[in-house]
């Protein structure tokens, strides 16, 4: 990437020069268009890098955000807990801090580092910047370290590294002296004396776990001889087991009397079987030593710095206001007896104030009882009455109580009612009244079922005379159509008159008759008036008002069409379909304009 970014670079000033020459924009242009594409492939052949910083970049986005510039004055502090694969750096980190890192039986579980966050003294320790934000001391859990060169060492061990040499932070260094961890002791011994230098300026604390599988005084010689070493030089060791609960008072008067301890930590691997008070107490131990210590030191580099040396400087400004104790006696916070024991069996089973054993779990009962075990989720309602748990619970419909219903003989009703509907079956109570039998009935219902096809037929030919969409004739002509002597007999035999074709026959002929008295020659007369039907335009008017009233609304529904100047309102005539301001001009790189 290095060396693509100085070739891009002299590109770059390779066609700046070759401007200079350019006798044309165009030209510059051309120029500045080869420069880029030169660039562009240079850029294409670094695919595969940029997708390396990609992964890298993400990766670096899920990583803890910590701040590694914490200086004196800042508020931040923090812990490092240390060492090799497996000697329980998560497991303690769980137990102190509020993180939920994964702990397994091998080798690099942690293949990152973990942060978790606590409280101690008021004091806002180093909160991530890019995480919660909870005021509280910052512990990072970091991944084993394999006693190799630092060449050799892969991604996962260069975080530890990373994180030792660049934080201002307390070191915490575990150590598994039952070498259950696959490394004996002074391979781990060679391993703190290699990354030492990482360590100045810092407060070092030793922590001795898994002292419970093994003792100290059980160890061989030659690995007793290099936990003294240690010890030679200013580090001390402690020893502790919270299995037989040993070393518990004895740690913690050590730590109120002592001003820097080194700590001596305890098997995580059996911590879960400990009392919960003891693990109390021991997280109480190891949280406040590591965190004395670091405040010492910080101190102390605050007291040495320049600023407060100079005269009427912090010092002399600060006042720090100490409380007078009253009396000498110890005021310890009073914790019950009963929840003592509820904590030490772990147990919440009390029975108004008394301990009454280890209250089994329902799987448990489950696994015991097998396939007759039934679940019973009433067992356990808090009712001033027990007697009361398995009552029914009221089932209502319509606003009633079914259970006010029933009663003890309620089965023997409910068979006496299906009796008397069995008997009224029977009898033909519930049979239908109307005989179909007789002629008039039937008659009947030969009319209904005429009178609903004639209906289905009506609504049939109206909707097929409403789909019509083609012209149709004039009403004359229609009219004329349907007047038929065919038609006419149809009509009178749908309504039940019989006409005979004879009377029919006698009915034409006494029309054709002409009249024989010769008509009265009378003088010129007036024609009389035609009884015409009135037009349609003054059908359905009452008068001349309402007549004058629509003519004048359709003048002014005309004014729209007459402003157009259509013919009428069918009119769809277009003058111009090719208007010129639309269809000409140039249609190039300049303007589209016939001007």
């Amino acid at each position: 990437m290095n060396t693509a970014r100085h070739l891009i670079d002299g590109i770059a000033r390779e066609y700046v020069r070759l401007m200079k020459y350019g006798d044309s924009l165009y030209r510059c242009k051309m120029l500045k268009r080869a420069a880029l594409g030169r660039m562009v492939k240079l850029l294409k052949r670094q695919k595969s890098s940029f997708d390396y910083l990609e992964q890298v970049r993400q990766h670096l986005s899920r990583l803890p955000t910590i701040d590694p510039n914490t200086n004196l004055e800042s508020n931040f502090r923090t812990l490092i807990l240390c060492g090799f694969p497996n000697v329980g750096k998560s497991s303690l980190m769980n137990l102190l801090t509020r993180a939920d890192v994964e702990v397994q039986p091998y080798a690099f579980t942690t293949k990152a580092l973990y942060v978790g966050h606590l409280d101690y003294k008021y004091l806002r320790w180093q909160a991530s910047a890019g995480g919660d934000g909870f005021p509280g001391r910052f512990v990072i859990d970091t991944p084993g370290i394999l006693d190799q060169p630092l060449e050799e060492r892969n991604t996962i061990e260069m975080q530890a590294v990373t994180a030792l040499a660049h934080l201002r932070a307390a070191v915490l260094f575990i150590m598994d002296i039952s070498e259950t961890c696959d490394h004996a002791i002074e391979e781990q011994v060679a391993l703190f004396e290699s990354i030492r230098p990482l360590f100045i300026n810092k407060p070092v604390l030793i922590g001795l776990n898994k002292v419970d599988i093994v003792r100290r005084d059980e160890l061989k010689l030659e690995k007793i001889k290099q936990l003294k070493r240690l010890e030679d030089d200013s580090l001390s060791l402690f020893e502790l087991s919270t299995v037989t609960q040993e070393g518990i008072m004895d740690l913690e008067i050590r730590v109120l009397d002592s001003v820097r301890i080194i700590f001596c930590l305890c098997s995580t691997s059996y911590l879960q079987f400990c009392p919960s008070e003891i693990q109390l107490e021991l997280h109480v131990v190891i949280v406040e030593e590591a965190c004395d210590c670091l405040l010492t030191q910080r101190v102390e580099s605050k007291l040495q710095s320049r600023k407060l040396a100079v005269e009427d400087g912090v010092l002399s400004r600060v006042f720090v206001a100490y409380p007078v104790p009253r009396d000498d006696k110890v005021r310890a916070p009073h914790i019950p007896e009963a929840v003592m024991k509820k904590k030490f069996l772990g147990c919440n089973n009390l029975d108004n104030g008394k301990f009454v054993g280890i209250r089994k779990l329902e799987r448990q009962i489950e696994l015991e009882m097998e396939d007759e075990y039934i679940l019973d989720l009433k067992k356990h309602y808090l009712l001033k009455n027990d007697e009361e748990k398995y009552d029914n619970v009221p089932e209502i419909w319509e606003g009633h109580n079914i259970s006010d219903f029933v009663t003890s003989n309620v089965k023997d009703m409910l068979k006496s009612i299906k009796k008397e509907e069995e008997a009224k079956i029977q009898a033909g109570y519930y049979d239908e009244d109307l005989v179909l039998d007789d002629d008039e009935t039937r008659k009947l219902f030969e009319n209904a079922e005429k009178i609903v096809e004639k209906e289905s037929q009506l609504k049939m030919a109206s909707q097929a005379k409403k789909s019509i969409t083609k012209p149709r004739l004039s009403r004359f002509v229609a009219r004329k159509r349907d007047r038929t002597m065919a038609c006419l007999e149809e009509q009178f035999h749908d309504l039940g008159v019989d006409i005979n074709p004879s009377q029919l026959k006698n009915l034409a002929k006494e029309q054709l008759k002409e009249p024989t008295v010769k008509k009265i020659r009378v003088g010129k007369s007036p024609s009389l008036v035609a009884n015409r039907p009135p037009s349609r335009d003054v059908q359905g008017i009452k008068n001349d008002k309402v007549r004058e009233m629509t003519k004048k609304v359709g003048r002014k529904k005309q004014r729209n069409l007459k402003h157009e100047a259509r013919k009428g309102e069918a009119d769809r005539h277009i003058f111009v379909k090719r208007p010129k301001h639309l269809f000409s001009g140039k249609r190039g790189l300049g303007k589209t304009d016939r001007r």
